[in-house]
């Protein structure tokens, strides 16, 4: 079986969408604004770890990205 590649331009597109779905989903859950989730989110080491093709994260639903994220948060004592 060959080996799939996906150009960096897809890559991209589909991680950003991503993270819009995360942020969006988070906003919704707290009625923080988006765009301060989105600043924290990227800060996060989810957000890090999503744009970083090695880790895979990418390939997961937004759903499980968003809650990856929420452990995160509470292991470090931040409330979201």
């Amino acid at each position: 079986m060959d080996k799939v590649t996906i150009s960096k331009e897809k890559m991209n597109y589909t991680i950003d969408l991503l993270v819009t779905m995360v942020t969006d989903e988070i906003a919704e859950e707290t009625g923080k604004d988006r765009k301060e989730i989105l600043t924290d989110f990227l800060c996060s080491k989810t957000g890090k770890a999503l744009y970083d093709e090695k880790t895979k994260l990418w390939c997961n639903g937004p759903a499980y990205i968003a809650e990856l994220y929420r452990e995160e948060l509470k292991k470090s004592g931040y409330q979201i």
